[in-house]
Parts: structure tokens; C-alpha cells; sequence
């Protein structure tokens, strides 16, 4: 994996919510599932910015639906994990992997 593939986490936790979602992964949903699964609440800014970052990278692929009256003539931007993001992942876990069973957790009291 190069450097421009290596995946902070929050990256990573977009990704996996992307694939969680499928077909129905734009912004919002995007926002309520990571709310929903690990309550984190995060501006629609800092998801939108990270996304565009992941596609620059090459993880991540965005289209555009037709627009509606209901949203006020805007489209929605779906997304979806690329060949190369679904890669990225499984790097990801397998070092964050890596790193949980080198940890001697036996000494950690409260973890």
C-alpha cells in the first residue's frame, strides 16, 4: 500500500459505512450511520471533505443522482468504495489487527 493509501479513522470509518450502506451510501445516511453505530455526530463539512480526500486517493467514487423539487433542485452524491479503497481496508485491519494482539493487554486494568 503507498502513502496515499494509508486510511486515518476516520477515513476508515467513512469507507466501512459507505460499504455498510450499498447503493444508499450520499451524505446524510452517511451522517446517520455514524452517528447510529458509534455515536459519533459529525458536520456534513467534515464528511464532505473527507470523501472528496478519498476520492482524490482513488478509494472512493462519487455519482450523482437526477435532482428533485423535493431537495430543491439539488442531486444527491452517492458513493461507493473502489477496488483499490476495499484494499486500503483490509490493510487497515489487518495492522490494527496486528497491533491489538502485540499489545500485552493482560497488564491494562480497565480496557
Amino acid at each position: 500500500m503507498n502513502k496515499q493509501q494509508y486510511l486515518g479513522e476516520f477515513e476508515h470509518a467513512v469507507l466501512l459505512t459507505i460499504i455498510a450502506l450499498k447503493d444508499n451510501a450520499y451524505g446524510v445516511t452517511i451522517k446517520s450511520h455514524l452517528k447510529d453505530c458509534v455515536g459519533r455526530d459529525v458536520s456534513i463539512g467534515a464528511l464532505y471533505s473527507t470523501t472528496e480526500r478519498l476520492e482524490k486517493k482513488g478509494l472512493l467514487e462519487s455519482r450523482k443522482s437526477g435532482a428533485t423539487a423535493a431537495r430543491g433542485g439539488k442531486a444527491k452524491r452517492f458513493f461507493n468504495v473502489t477496488a483499490s479503497g476495499l484494499q486500503a481496508i483490509k490493510i487497515t485491519k489487518s495492522q490494527i489487527e496486528k497491533l491489538w494482539a502485540s499489545a500485552s493487554l493482560q497488564n491494562v486494568v480497565s480496557l
